[in-house]
């Protein structure tokens, strides 16, 4: 069984009375451990083909097997607690919390799903430790760089161990240099786990750490190939 599967997923958006397709049938599979990156141009689809995948929205057609699990017919409920137990997200713009320790914010996930902090903190302290924040795991993010949020919202995707990281231009807001060692990390520390990674990208340089590169194009599968770093 595939971990993901997405069968002639579609998706219209309306403007006034007319409908713009984003989405014009994307059949997909993606495998347990699969580093996949997915690009293309502004207007391809890429980022709704990743908030259908998540769950944040839902498509117009077509089924999004997760697990075995068509998502798209849970209901709102359900589909809250799936992406909560099951998803871990990854953002350009971090969204961590600013009164919150780097440590509390990777707690965040398991606290809100009812764990007690006790239990969780010794967690979130070696995933810091992992992504090399061990020793700032009290500061808030007003005093960590640009790099450090991101590795702190790294953590956060991970602590519920999910069974899919969906990552959404991961590197977009640093600086070349410091996007190239948060994704090295964010890839090698997935892997170490046996996590599954679909990253949405418009850096060439970012998908060169996939192991497999879907391209999208006018809302379809352009191409589908494996990634360097599979070569």
């Amino acid at each position: 069984m595939h971990l993901l599967e997405t069968q002639g997923l579609r998706k219209t958006y309306q403007q006034g009375k007319h409908g713009v397709e984003v989405l014009r049938g994307i059949d997909v599979t993606v495998e347990k451990g699969e580093f996949v990156a997915v690009v293309g141009p502004s207007g391809s689809g890429k980022t709704t083909f990743m908030q259908l995948v998540g769950g944040l929205d839902r498509p117009t057609a077509g089924s999004v097997r997760l697990s075995g699990e068509s998502i798209e017919t849970f209901s709102d409920a359900r589909l809250s607690a799936f992406r909560r137990r099951k998803l871990g997200f990854v953002f350009q713009f971090f969204h961590l919390l600013p009164t919150l320790s780097a440590e509390e914010n990777v707690c965040l996930p398991l606290l809100l799903d009812g764990a007690s902090f006790a239990k969780v903190a010794p967690m979130a302290a070696e995933l810091l430790e992992r992504v090399g924040l061990g020793h700032r795991k009290d500061h808030r993010p007003d005093q960590l760089s640009g790099g450090e949020m991101q590795r702190v919202a790294i953590a956060r995707a991970l602590i519920a161990n999910p069974v899919l990281v969906l990552a959404d231009e991961p590197t977009g807001n640093l600086d070349t240099k410091t996007g190239k060692l948060v994704l090295e990390l964010f890839r090698d520390t997935v892997k170490e786990r046996g996590q599954t990674v679909i990253m949405v990208t418009h850096d060439p340089r970012a998908a060169a750490l996939a192991d497999r590169v879907i391209a999208l194009r006018d809302g379809v599968v352009e191409t589908d190939e494996p990634g360097l770093a599979k070569s």
